[in-house]
Parts: structure tokens; sequence; C-alpha cells
């Protein structure tokens, strides 16, 4: 089968070439950026350009895209030139050169407001089935895109899976708070019991997804870490989470104290991913007891792949304060 991977110069589509090349499997990267894994330089608008890379294909995996941070150096057209219409132009030549799979990798912005309960709330527990409440222009771009692709299901009888992955970039946070409070391995670790993933276990997921979406037909996916919490920790997490991680993981505190690290006091979302899990077969290996076993024996909690792409930044400038010029 040979698959097409739309940002094969970015994080995720890097990783995606550098795990299809080390299995011998047949895949071509595409991004608007040349790199040691992209074969066609060109955008994703550009229909005549894409018709071409579709020659032979039989999945996609559709990674490239505008993020977050962009929305500081990009315009409201721009992400709807590349996150819309590019994915709409990457369906179209899809469909026409009869294209078997077509992944999309989406993110969980697009939840947006949904993540955040008020106050005197309990946590979020984050499935498929909470509504997306967009609150800026990338995550209405990527909830528009997957729709796009469910259309694209129903219409053309394109199989596509999209997959809401949550964070896996290396960089440090875009909250300045957190950045000044906590190391950037501190903060990951953390976040892999409710809102990280590992870059490799992301790319097994797409991997998976083009093995099964012929026989889901379509399916939106969350992929993340999976969480030790169950629904019953909701509110003792939001008010006093290190009560809740030290019930599960008695040896935390001391473990943690190792690397001069702490746990957030309060977590306000809890991302599921029981339904990639059980409909994907996703087996995601890299979680919170990950990380409390590599602090126990001397080893760093990411994949080897994870440290293989490393930080790629998301722009051409610098600036002043931190990665990101925007909260």
């Amino acid at each position: 089968m040979s698959i097409l991977v739309t940002g094969s110069a970015g994080h995720l589509g890097e990783a995606i070439m550098r795990s299809l090349r080390t299995q011998g499997r047949q895949a071509q990267g595409v991004d608007i950026k040349p790199s040691p894994f992209t074969n066609f330089v060109g955008p994703v608008t550009d229909r005549g350009f894409i018709k071409q890379c579709m020659i032979g294909v039989q999945a996609v995996i559709h990674t490239a895209t505008l993020h977050k941070p962009h929305m500081a150096t990009h315009t409201y057209q721009d992400f709807i030139d590349t996150n819309i219409s590019g994915t709409l132009a990457l369906l179209e030549e899809a469909a026409a050169a009869g294209v078997r799979s077509f992944i999309y990798t989406s993110t969980t912005s697009t939840f947006g407001s949904a993540l955040t309960p008020a106050e005197d709330e309990p946590a979020a527990w984050i499935t498929e089935s909470v509504t997306p409440i967009p609150r800026n222009i990338y995550g209405i771009t990527k909830v528009a895109a997957e729709n796009l692709c469910e259309l694209f299901a129903r219409k053309q009888h394109l199989s596509a899976i999209v997959l809401r992955t949550s964070r896996f970039f290396p960089e440090a946070d875009d909250d300045a708070a957190i950045r000044g409070k906590y190391s950037s391995a501190n903060v990951q670790a953390n976040e892999l019991l409710y809102r990280r993933v590992d870059m490799e276990d992301v790319v097994s997921a797409h991997l998976q997804a083009v093995e099964k979406a012929q026989h889901i037909g379509f399916g939106r996916y969350i992929i993340s870490a999976t969480t030790p919490f169950t629904h019953d920790d909701l509110s003792m997490l939001r008010m006093n989470a290190p009560e809740v991680v030290r019930r599960l993981f008695p040896d935390y505190d001391s473990l943690f104290a190792k690397q001069q690290w702490n746990m957030f006091p309060g977590i306000d979302r809890v991302y599921v991913n029981s339904r990639a899990l059980e409909e994907l077969e996703w087996q995601p290996k890299y979680d919170f007891p990950y990380v409390l076993e590599c602090i126990r024996t001397g080893r760093d909690f990411r994949s080897p792949l994870a440290r293989e792409v490393g930080s790629k930044g998301y722009h051409d400038a610098l600036f002043e304060h931190g990665p990101y010029p925007v909260e």
C-alpha cells in the first residue's frame, strides 16, 4: 500500500514518515517546506499539484495544518485556506484517484470551551460525545475540516478517520505562568495523566487508522494517553489533584521529589481514549505509570521516536517571550 503523508516536514509528519520507512512501507511526503522526508514540495491548496501527488496512492494521512501558535502570524483567511480549502482539495483528489483510506489529524482543541468547566464544577470528562465549542479560528477550521471528512465518507464513500490528538509537541508550554513554575519535563509528565500523548503512540494510532478505515467507514477518535482516572475522581481532581494521584500511585511523591517535580494542584479535564482502544485496536504504551517506572530506572520517559524528531517550533521568527508570541 502506497501512503501519502502531508505535512512531512512537521513534527508528526516526519515521525510518520520515519516509522513507515523503518517498516519498509511505500510512503511519500508532501510539505510546503523541503525536508529529508518530503518528496513533493508544494501547498495542499494547489489542486494540480495534489492531483500529481495522488498517483498510485491507496491511503492519505493528512497532518498538514496551521496550528494554534500560528494565530499570531497568520490571518483568518490563511487558516481557512490551509485547514479547510487544503483539506477539501485533498479529499476531492483522493476520491477521484480511488484512494481507499483518508486519515485526518485533528485536535482536542476542537472541544474549546467545553474543556473548561466553571470553577465550582468537577473536571470535564471528555469523550467523543462531547459537543465541540471552538473558541478560536484554529478550532473552527479543524471542526470544519472534520465535517468535510464525514461528508466525503457519506457521499463519496471515501473511508475517513478523524483523530483528535491531545498534546504531543515537545516545546515548552504556551502558558507563561506554567512555564515559569514547572520544568517542561515536569509539565509533560503531569499531562500524561489526562491531556498528553507520546509521539510514538500518535503514529501508531494513525497507522492503525489506515488499517481499520475501510472497515469503519467513518469515525472520530480521541488520541491521548490512557488515563488512570475514573468519572468518580472528577470532583476531587478539580480541588486537589495530588490527593487523587497519591491514592492511585502511593510512591509518586518520593519519585517526583527525586526530580524536583510537583503535581498540578488541580486538573480541569480528562481525555478518554476508550473508543480508540476498542474500535481501532490501538495499544498506546506511554502513560503516567510508564513515567514513574522511568524515574525509578533513571530513563527518559519520552519515546525514542519523540527524541529523534525533537523540537521544530512553529515560526521562522524568534520571539522575546518563549516559543509563542501570544498565550
